[in-house]
């Protein structure tokens, strides 16, 4: 017997009908929960009767948007790799005037979350210690993630060795940053960014982008 089609019907927008009969959540509403679920609590915990429970509804909800829990899991997957590699790497690959500019749009990807989800990120690194396939799509982001990187280097004039490193550190610190919870308000953060991009860049950061910058990371400040 084929299976029902889920209801197109979306409970948050206005302009939609509202969801009726039986249908209670959304396929939405399934992937913020295991999402939230995977990063407060982990991967172990993403259990259909326990999130059915928290959205008060019957197990079989579940079954109208995904096949089972694997399916549910590919899709954090997906999310997470849409979310944070392919902003990260879009961002990356944006035109800009001089590398300051170009390290300035690699930071916004880390300064509103949401264009990149730290928090996600470090959850799907734990899931991988545990799973060699998570830990190879892991291992396949930071390559992409790094070249992205790489090539940002490179149309600024650096030699392939030279950019290769610094994209290196300068991701790595960025990705450690956020590892280590570092708790400071934009005003101090900000107050280091020029040191930071003469550290990552080797020359000194350019007026005009760091004040586009701070704008953008002051309208985006928690």
């Amino acid at each position: 017997m084929s299976k029902r089609k889920p209801p197109t019907l979306v409970r948050d927008d206005p302009a939609r009908a509202p969801l009726v009969g039986n249908v209670k959540v959304t396929r939405e509403d399934w992937l913020n929960l295991a999402r939230n679920v995977l990063v407060d609590e982990g991967v172990g915990e993403i259990k259909i009767a326990i999130l059915a429970e928290k959205l008060g509804v019957s197990r079989s909800s579940f079954y109208w948007y995904f096949e089972n829990r694997r399916d549910l899991l590919e899709a954090l997957l997906q999310e997470w790799e849409t979310r944070n590699t392919k902003t990260l790497v879009s961002k990356c690959g944006q035109p800009s005037r001089t590398i300051s500019e170009g390290a300035c749009n690699f930071f916004r990807c880390f300064v509103d979350t949401s264009q990149f989800d730290h928090g996600l990120d470090f959850a799907v690194r734990e899931w991988a210690r545990r799973d060699v396939a998570v830990r190879a799509r892991i291992d396949l982001a930071d390559q992409t993630r790094l070249h992205a990187v790489t090539e940002m280097f490179l149309r600024h004039g650096y030699e392939a060795y030279d950019a290769e490193c610094r994209a290196r550190i300068l991701y790595y610190m960025q990705i450690g940053y956020h590892a280590l919870d570092v708790r400071e308000s934009m005003d101090v953060r900000f107050g280091r960014v020029a040191g930071y991009l003469n550290g990552f860049t080797g020359k000194d950061a350019d007026p005009e982008a760091l004040e586009e910058f701070r704008a953008f990371a002051m309208a985006h400040a928690t």
